[in-house]
């Protein structure tokens, strides 16, 4: 009879292991000797604890979602419970147990992120709802109003959903603004015909309006004027379709006089802005260069250069504005998103962990496959086979550490 610290083989062939709750037999061992019975078990104690060291680097140093990380926990506790092993199983069972503490920690706080946005959806729904009740009630701009339900309906679809009782409640409110607005609506058109007359002279009199203004050269405050004026155009209401169509008409003269002279006053003024959008144009075409951006540091410090000489340079005309200024945005947000993509890819703790651990299985690899070729020059079978199969399990967590490595890249 043969014996280890973990485990022992019976003289018939018995292999049993040791644990807290006393032996239990694991397996028969009929062709060699008691030592190779125990080291063959001992290499799958080892694959074993293999499987548990690798899934605690991924609980600890990816996102593993926690219902995945307790999957791979229940069966791994299930694996050492039945395993066919000499070793600590024990100590194995006691590492999976701490990984459940934290799984069950980090499932708190997903359930309190949850709770969290649930309870933003409720004040972003409740926000949705007050407006639609502001909108039921005190409103009068009816196609603005309705367009503005339409839009909040359309939040509130897009918006993360509270708990039922509160979603229920907020979208009967929401139901019900809607309905009193609709209901406003109707009343204010039915009696329409009877304000037509009144909403005529009262067009009349902003059309008299545009009409006076439209050979004015103040352009600012003629243009907030005129937009005064269209305020007052919609909030009036509407006449009967041919007083309609004929004053809009002469408004819609009176404001193209005035926009089409301030324009011409703007064009020329853009005219001579031409040498900044020059300028700005060789700026733009120097930041594309920074572009793909390779080293983060030094495409930030290039793009802060053009950034001062672009602000000396000053204004240029309108028609290239959003261009040239939209070319520049979209630089600035490559060079942005390269700096986000830098420093997830430089996590140092997590990384340093998976790479330690692949770095690790290498060596290992290395020392055993050097092991492999001193067997098979001298000719020791058992150790050729031993080596090969040390090997191959290793391959197989390098393989899973690797995967782990790969996710920080």
């Amino acid at each position: 009879m043969s014996t280890d610290p973990w485990g022992r083989v019976d003289d018939d062939g018995t292999v049993y292991v040791r644990t807290a709750d006393g032996e239990r037999a694991v397996g028969s061992w009929k062709a060699g000797e008691p030592e190779e019975a125990l080291a063959y078990f001992h290499r799958k104690y080892d694959e074993l604890a293999g499987q548990v060291q690798l899934l605690e680097q991924r609980v600890k140093g990816t996102d593993l979602s926690p219902a995945q990380a307790e999957a791979s926990i229940l069966k791994l506790r299930e694996a050492v419970a039945d395993a066919h092993a000499v070793g600590d199983l024990g100590a194995l069972s006691a590492q999976l147990d701490a990984l459940s503490e934290l799984v069950a920690k980090r499932r708190e706080e997903v359930r309190a992120a949850r709770e969290q946005a649930r309870n933003e959806a409720r004040a972003v729904k409740e926000r949705i709802v007050a407006e639609a009740e502001r909108i039921a009630e005190e409103t009068t701009h009816w196609k603005s109003g309705g367009e503005r339900l339409r839009q909040l309906v359309e939040e509130w679809k897009a918006a993360e959903r509270a708990d039922r009782v509160t979603e229920a409640a907020l979208w009967k409110r929401l139901s019900a603004a809607r309905t009193a607005f609709a209901k406003r609506r109707k009343a204010y058109f039915a009696g329409l015909d009877q304000q037509r007359e009144s909403v005529r002279a009262v067009k009349e009199g902003i059309v008299e309006e545009a009409e006076e203004l439209a050979s004015s050269t103040d352009w600012n405050q003629t243009a907030a004027a005129y937009r005064d004026l269209m305020q007052r155009w919609k909030a009036a209401g509407r006449a009967s379709r041919e007083a309609e169509e004929e004053l809009w008409a002469r408004f819609k003269a009176a404001q193209d006089q005035f926009f089409q002279a301030r324009s011409a006053v703007y064009a020329q003024r853009d005219a001579s802005l031409a040498a900044n959008a020059t300028a700005k144009e060789q700026l733009l075409a120097e930041a594309e260069k920074i572009l793909p951006v390779t080293d983060v540091r030094a495409a930030r410090a290039a793009l802060r250069s053009v950034l001062e000489r672009w602000e000396a340079i000053g204004p240029v005309p309108r028609d290239q504005r959003d261009r040239l200024e939209g070319g520049l945005r979209r630089i600035d947000e490559a060079v942005r998103k390269a700096e986000e993509a830098e420093w997830k890819r430089s996590n140092p703790e997590a990384r340093a962990r998976a790479q330690s651990t692949v770095d690790q299985l290498r060596a290992s690899i290395a020392q055993l496959e050097d092991r492999l070729a001193k067997a098979q020059a001298a000719g020791r079978a058992k150790d050729v086979r031993e080596a090969e199969e040390a090997i191959a399990a290793r391959r197989s967590w390098l393989e899973e550490a690797e995967r782990t490595l790969a996710e920080f890249s």
